[in-house]
């Protein structure tokens, strides 16, 4: 089969490889792609929102199947177009994406099911937030955009003066567009958060193995959020107790309402949970394979991926296996100076080899890189993924870190601390 990837960051490098893997991927392209990507992939530079160009590219490629991996795309219906020519692919339709690029569609749909989520509010009139949020008087308090911002469009305020400088950059100065005509203000949630990815398709949820994601860009947690510094897998907070629990309360009511709601879910859908003393609880879904959490969660599939992908797209997930092995997989980004802010770009990175290290269960996951003058070089904030799979999660996170050490460029920077949390939880 000859095989297209929408997307071009950690995420879809991880998937790639994970493709490839399958005896019945022939040809593999990445569009747009990076330049770490293209050891593995042929990479086509067309942007992943433009819908029509991409469509025309699958078309003219006589693509077999496509994988749409980005969020802006789902949302902007690629999976209805391409299947309007005739080409199946994997991700959810527009209406069904909708899971994620709103989020008061998400939150009215748990509230509606019965789905267990923060207590919230939604709004399109920055002084009845604030009516609000002075009248519950609870802080820290949530204020999310409604729409998609690159998963930055969340703010959470300490005091009434945070709040109202939150309502300002998002609904009056517009920092995140139009995703801030609406927004939802809810409740601080405390607890472990778990995130956990699961193949859908339509009517059966098959979740993949749990992870913890590390948002924050410094150690303990301090700093500004980010896209993510790094993830393990899986989460020890997750424990067979709770994934039953969470199966039962959250999962299969989800991809129900999605279906009573005339929009099934096919694709992948991730579930972001929040451990609280109530019990489990929602604290965003998003329509696709969550970055980092691939890069930690697609090394440890034992099924082909290929197969399992085409299940949810024809509805037959139910006969289909999907194992995973025992043990463990840590995931360290490796970033820009700067990053989340501003950073410099082009910088030659070093100890690499056709993007790889010759280390034996070590992949690098490339995010933002280019080639330029024939030297691999930074062309993003996160840069690099360096992933490694282990019988435990203290050898997994001995054995990223140690390769690490092997790769520089100018002012690389990295967390020293990722899985810290997830150790003190088996302890």
């Amino acid at each position: 089969m000859k095989i297209l990837v929408v997307g071009g960051g950690g995420r879809e490098h991880a998937i790639i490889r994970a493709l490839k893997k399958s005896p019945r991927c022939s040809e593999i392209w990445c569009a747009p792609g990076n330049g770490g990507i293209g050891y593995d992939a042929h990479c086509k530079a067309i942007p992943a929102t433009d819908v029509d160009a991409m469509v025309q590219f699958a078309k003219d490629e006589a693509f077999d199947y496509v994988v749409v991996a980005q969020d802006d795309p789902l949302a902007l219906g690629m999976v209805d177009a391409l299947a309007a020519v005739g080409i199946p692919a994997f991700g959810p339709d527009k209406a069904a994406a909708r899971i994620e690029a709103s989020k008061v569609f998400s939150k009215d749909l748990m509230k509606k099911y019965g789905i267990p989520t923060a207590k919230y509010e939604t709004f399109d009139d920055p002084e009845k937030v604030m009516d609000y949020i002075k009248a519950e008087g609870k802080y820290p308090v949530v204020i999310k955009a409604d729409g998609l911002a690159l998963g930055k469009g969340v703010l959470i305020c300490q005091n009434e003066q945070e709040a109202a400088d939150g309502v300002k950059e998002i609904m009056l100065d517009k920092k995140f567009g139009a995703s801030g005509n609406h927004v939802v203000v809810e409740e601080f949630l405390t607890g472990p958060e778990v995130s956990v990815l699961s193949f859908c398709d339509g009517k059966t949820v098959k979740p993949m193995v749990s992870s913890m994601d590390h948002k924050r860009a410094l150690d303990h947690d301090e700093g500004l959020n980010t896209g993510g510094m790094g993830t393990v897998a899986p989460n020890p907070y997750y424990t067979p107790e709770m994934a039953e629990r969470c199966m039962k309360e959250i999962f299969l009511p989800t991809v129900a309402a999605m279906q009573a709601e005339g929009c099934p879910f096919k694709g992948c859908l991730y579930f972001g949970l929040m451990l609280t003393p109530d019990g489990p609880k929602v604290i965003e879904y998003n329509c696709r394979f969550g970055d980092p959490e691939t890069q930690v969660v697609l090394p440890l599939l034992e099924s082909d991926l290929l197969t399992v992908m085409e299940s949810t797209t024809n509805g037959t997930l139910d006969k289909t296996e999907v194992k995973f092995r025992d043990g463990a997989a840590a995931c360290v980004i490796l970033a820009s100076g700067g990053y989340p802010l501003s950073y410099e770009k082009g910088k030659e990175i070093f100890g690499l080899t056709a993007g790889q290290l010759d280390t034996a269960d070590v992949t690098v996951y490339h995010a933002g890189t280019a080639i330029k003058d024939g030297k691999l070089v930074t062309n993003g904030g996160r840069v690099l993924g360096v992933t490694a799979t282990a019988d435990t999660l203290p050898e997994a996170l001995q054995k990223a870190y140690a390769a690490t050490e092997r790769i520089s460029f100018d002012k690389m920077h990295k967390r020293s601390d990722i899985g810290a949390r997830a150790l003190a939880a088996m302890k």
